[in-house]
């Protein structure tokens, strides 16, 4: 019988493989731009889809032709603008140099579920380079059942400072929807918490083989931690542990579709329930499971993306919503 082998499953690339310190995920790098406006926005994973588009892209085995993509739906209810914070560039990173808050009244109550003690007042400075803007979800628009927001941080593109400080310092206050941010067709970037697995052992975790049947001791371990040399178990070694509930950025998402037009499965979304606000549609699939916090921003390293015409929304209430 031939020796059965096969490269190891699990990248090396994500250690240590345990759980998210938050639920919230959060970029740490955001893409160059010279248009001035927001670099990202937030949504709640409602579900997957499929739709008929066709492909309306040149030098492919299916240009002009009907194709079927999978598709997933990201309600998107709008966002509020709390604050603007300045940054001034060191030889250590960004420093925050000031920042200006204004927090609507009608929102206050929501916001001190997250926020006990709710900021107020302005530190405004002359030089500074970077420009991100304070901005809190509206989870209570949506039918999810969770009324405490979310507060994240939100990078304004443009080259010159004093263009996205005016741009932000207008929005403060104010809610902004994700049309404003994102437009059909281009590519994004979504980042969230996988869905959480616990603990598993190494069969399930890397995807080794099982001991026959003729083993004597386990057959779902790994067979060998080690040499004798160097005298300690190495990182490297498929091992139980923890599975799933990872932060994960996933690259080049295009958008398919932006409206605020019914796309509601009879009954509501599986798990989720009715979209009751504006939504994306996302080609493929995303990191989480419904209900989960998605963040999206302009893609960092943006590659081709392909055209389509959208003719059919499978589930929908309507056609060619």
């Amino acid at each position: 019988m031939p020796r059965r082998t096969r490269p190891r499953h699990g990248s090396l690339a994500f250690h240590p493989r345990k759980r998210a310190r938050e639920e919230t995920p959060r970029f740490r790098s955001w893409p160059p731009s010279e248009e001035v406006g927001l670099l990202g926005f937030y949504g709640y994973k409602a579900g997957m889809t499929h739709v008929i588009a066709v492909n309306k892209s040149s030098g492919y085995p299916t240009s002009g032709q009907e194709v079927f993509v999978p598709a997933t739906v990201i309600e998107t209810p709008p966002m509020v603008v709390l604050a603007v914070r300045f940054y001034k560039k060191t030889p250590y990173g960004l420093k925050a140099v000031g920042e200006v808050w204004e927090i609507p009244d009608k929102f206050g109550k929501y916001l001190e579920r997250r926020i006990k003690k709710v900021k107020a007042g302005k530190r405004e400075v002359e030089e500074f380079d970077e420009v991100r803007v304070i901005m809190a979800t509206q989870p209570h628009l949506t039918g999810i059942g969770k009324k405490k927001p979310e507060v994240v941080e939100i990078a304004v593109g443009g080259k010159d400072p004093q263009e996205k400080k005016e741009y932000a310092t207008g929005l403060l206050g104010k809610e902004v929807t994700v049309d404003q941010v994102f437009k059909e067709g281009e590519l994004i970037d979504v980042k969230a918490v996988t869905k959480g697995k616990g603990f598993q052992g190494p069969v399930k975790r890397f995807g080794i083989f099982e001991f026959g049947h003729k083993k004597e001791k386990t057959k779902r371990a790994v067979g060998s931690i080690g040499a004798w040399h160097p005298p300690r178990t190495m990182w490297t070694v498929p091992m139980a542990g923890q599975m799933g509930y990872h932060a994960r950025t996933e690259y080049n998402k295009q958008v398919l579709r932006i409206s605020s037009e019914e796309i509601i499965p009879a009954g509501g979304f599986l798990g989720y329930g009715v979209v009751k606000n504006m939504w994306v549609m996302v080609k493929g699939s995303v990191p989480g499971p419904r209900k989960r916090l998605i963040a999206m921003r302009k893609a960092i390293r943006p590659t081709k993306a392909l055209e389509y015409a959208i003719t059919y929304v499978s589930r929908a209430s309507k056609q060619g919503v």
